[in-house]
């Protein structure tokens, strides 16, 4: 290796904690996004490699989500390449990169991909190093937007289950949208998402906010908990040995840091009013507020709603979850009437299910985990989806009737 590219090499910014899916036609260009997939600079991204070029894809993202970044090779010629562009962009979810690869060398091509907005094009044969540069432009060039998406998530009073929307919140994005998550719980003191994820770390949260000398990347890194391949864990130590009174520009870094190298960052805010807790929420890319049906609760879901609003005239309102919806015995506000004073509509209503998140929290599971299908869990995806705008994935019609299905040829065995 030549001095200058040795030095090229060194220039290269690691690649965030993305989803990159490539769908390639030769071997050779298979070979070389593999190779790049184990370089080191791309540690934190999770690469998948397979054949069928761009119909592959398609054919592939009409029933799943589309993930961060999508590798094209294409041998056709522009006409071809084109048309099976313009069938990706009408499954493509908003905020997914293209990258294509092709064995055309043409002006001509190179403007009308620039048109229809793809994101690199790279004339093949490719080189390791100019799939991992490509990549790593897209993220880490000067100019180019942070690639994480904050969302927070805080309750209107305590004990409406805010956490454990967070935390299910978090599950939804990664597993069912295949989006890299991280689930970062805000109260220190009290913080349950170890116990909900069945995770004891032995650092968290509190290393990286109590000593902001020492924060950075690798920091950040070191302290999170894998749950699964997509979902992280920035945990709370929920020991009472210091306070939380913060400064107001506490979190500022690890946000920062987070928005630079996690797609999705899940905030699980605690039920205060401080400065830090309003400037995390005003400066959130989302926001839920939980609510339980109740009095105290709308006034409270007011207060946040109005108020929020105000200080973000240009953001998405923040949508609303009524949380405990059906507690026996218990007086309620319709979602109407809560809707309706507040002047917004209720985004998800999740019914009370004693037996089903009790059962979750006392094993460390989420709602999916216990429940797979239904209801609540299908709220939970729905709201990932509404909150990252993401489509959720698409089921097949067959998988529809399969229960159906089952039940006559049970009837009939009967």
């Amino acid at each position: 290796m030549s001095d200058s590219t040795h030095s090229g090499d060194l220039l290269i910014a690691p690649v965030p904690r993305i989803t990159i899916q490539a769908f390639c036609e030769t071997p050779d260009v298979a070979a070389s996004i593999q190779a790049a997939a184990d370089d080191r600079r791309m540690h934190k991204a999770h690469v998948k490699v397979q054949m069928g070029g761009a119909p592959a894809a398609v054919e592939a993202y009409r029933q799943a989500p589309t993930p961060n970044v999508i590798v094209l090779e294409s041998i056709g010629d522009r006409a071809a390449l084109l048309g099976h562009l313009d069938s990706l962009s009408e499954v493509c979810d908003g905020g997914t990169k293209v990258v294509v690869i092709g064995h055309v060398n043409e002006v001509v091509l190179y403007r009308e991909l620039v048109r229809r907005g793809i994101s690199e094009y790279i004339i093949a044969p490719v080189a390791v190093l100019d799939v991992v540069k490509a990549i790593s432009d897209l993220f880490c060039a000067p100019g180019a937007e942070p690639v994480g998406r904050t969302i927070a998530v805080v309750g209107a009073k305590g004990g409406v289950g805010s956490s454990t929307v967070a935390h299910n919140l978090g599950w939804a994005t990664a597993r069912q949208l295949s989006l890299s998550t991280v689930v970062a719980d805000l109260d220190i003191a009290f913080g349950t998402a170890g116990l909900d994820f069945n995770q004891d770390p032995p650092q968290g949260i509190a290393e990286a906010i109590f000593a902001p000398e020492r924060l950075d990347a690798n920091l950040v890194d070191r302290l999170l908990s894998k749950c699964s391949d997509n979902l992280s864990l920035l945990a709370a130590p929920a020991m009472l040995d210091r306070t939380t009174d913060l400064v107001e520009t506490a979190l500022d870094g690890l946000f920062d840091i987070l928005r630079a190298s996690v797609p999705c960052i899940i905030l699980d805010v605690p039920h205060l009013w401080t400065a830090w807790v309003r400037r995390t929420l005003i400066g959130a890319d989302e926001i839920a507020i939980v609510a339980a049906p109740e009095l105290a609760s709308l006034r409270n879901t007011k207060n946040l709603f109005d108020s929020l609003r105000q200080a973000r005239p240009n953001d998405r309102k923040p949508k609303i979850v009524l949380n405990q919806v059906g507690l026996p015995k218990r007086p309620e506000i319709s979602a109407a009437d809560f809707a309706k004073a507040l002047g917004t509509e209720i985004f998800s209503s999740l019914p009370f299910d004693a037996q089903l998140f009790g059962t979750a929290a006392n094993n460390g599971q989420m709602i999916a985990e216990v429940q797979p299908v239904g209801k609540i869990t299908e709220a939970f995806g729905e709201l990932a989806a509404a909150m990252t705008g993401r489509s959720e994935p698409k089921r097949a019609k067959a998988n529809l009737l399969e229960p159906i299905l089952a039940r006559l040829a049970r009837r009939k065995a009967s």
